[in-house]
């Protein structure tokens, strides 16, 4: 029986502990939070172990064997450290860490400690990717990918809505590097990590905020961003929005035979033949093999739902499976750290070239010169 305990009690962790609970051979021994209302309030309802208001209490008194980390980014690091150190397995929420540094630092403790450590990408973990990750392995695309595209969307359309979430201007989301763009986009960088080989890929970036935040007062937030990445082998695009509709979460690979789109909304893969038809079957054929997919991806999808293997968590509740498998039987986490670093690294050099063009722009207002946001 593994002990678990959850450390930050806001509304992922109400999620994490819906996915823990319906796994079998462990226990979720105490919460915490430095808010004692946040910590009460999730151990009463769930009915679960002890709730504590300092982590190292927590630590002595209930000694799990695994620690979900899921308070803000920038605690990360300093209660990875101490978790590790108390002999503790963690999962970290998303972002892994502030920076690379960070997050090199952590993964250097627990492989001396001969302890495991995760980063909640459960999107990884979804019935589209798991497929998608199959095709690539059984050898579909016909080699290594040469281009990959992501997209991930986040919902800013409703101006109202905008001003609520972002009308703080003391929001711990203010204080992180990337601001807003870090507490979201690490689930559509991983997705392109898992694929790159080189660990530090060159980045060309440009981000910018939207007209719709500009429209409510809001100039400090990037919401819209585009990415060129090229590691030497393959290249790839990343793009995240907070106002192109539909709003994507989905990823492209394109191999030197064949291509896949794996979609996360649709919970769909779509093979897409390499090939052309000759003369006018490439008009007709395509269509059809198109619509026959989508269609063996609804029933799927409709099979999975009536086994009740198709709920919202999905990915999570992998996730946590496999990494608390791998913590009972030896074998790899999850997600190699080669990948979380590499995720980590990716956005460390997005954040620092808008940071540099931010300074600029702010260094070209203080000349009255003009530049074009």
């Amino acid at each position: 029986m593994l002990k678990i305990a959850i450390v930050g009690c806001g509304k992922i962790a109400d999620q994490h502990a819906e996915q823990i609970l319906l796994i079998p051979d462990c226990e979720i021994v105490g919460v915490c939070d430095r808010e004692e209302l946040m910590a009460r309030q999730l151990q009463e309802r769930l009915n679960v172990g002890m709730y504590f208001t300092d982590v190292q209490d927590l630590l002595d008194k209930v000694k799990p064997d695994v620690v979900h980390i899921t308070s803000p980014p920038q605690s990360h690091y300093p209660l990875g450290k101490l978790c590790l150190r108390s002999g503790c397995h963690v999962y970290i929420e998303k972002p892994f860490t502030v920076n690379a540094a960070e997050g090199e630092e952590l993964i250097d403790l627990a492989k001396s400690l001969h302890l495991k450590l995760t980063v909640g990408h459960n999107a990884q973990f979804s019935h589209s990717a798991i497929r998608m990750r199959q095709l690539v392995e059984a050898g579909y695309l016909g080699g290594p990918p040469v281009h990959l595209e992501s997209y991930y969307s986040y919902n800013l359309g409703d101006a109202s809505y905008a001003k609520a979430l972002l009308g703080d201007s003391h929001h711990w989301v203010r204080t992180l590097p990337g601001g807003l763009l870090q507490n979201i986009i690490s689930h559509g960088v991983c997705k392109l990590a898992e694929f790159l080989t080189n660990d530090s890929p060159k980045v060309l970036v440009h981000g910018f905020t939207s007209p719709l935040l500009r429209s409510i007062g809001e100039t400090e937030i990037i919401d819209e961003l585009r990415v060129i990445i090229h590691d030497e082998v393959m290249t790839a695009y990343f793009t995240f929005s907070s106002q192109m509709r539909p709003d994507l979460h989905q990823v492209r690979l394109y191999g030197p035979k064949n291509g896949l789109v794996a979609d996360d909304d649709q919970q769909t893969v779509i093979k897409m033949r390499g090939s052309r038809y000759k003369s006018y079957l490439e008009q007709f054929v395509p269509p059809w093999n198109y619509a026959k997919q989508y269609m063996g991806n609804s029933l799927g999808n409709v099979m999975k739902f009536l086994k009740a293997d198709f709920q919202a968590g999905y990915g999570m509740k992998v996730l946590i499976q496999t990494f608390y498998s791998s913590i009972v039987n030896g074998s790899a986490p999850p997600i190699p750290y080669d990948q979380i670093l590499r995720t980590s690294r990716i956005m460390d050099e997005i954040f620092s070239q808008l940071s540099s063009v931010q300074k600029t722009v702010g260094v070209a207002h203080a000349s009255n010169v003009s530049v074009d946001q």
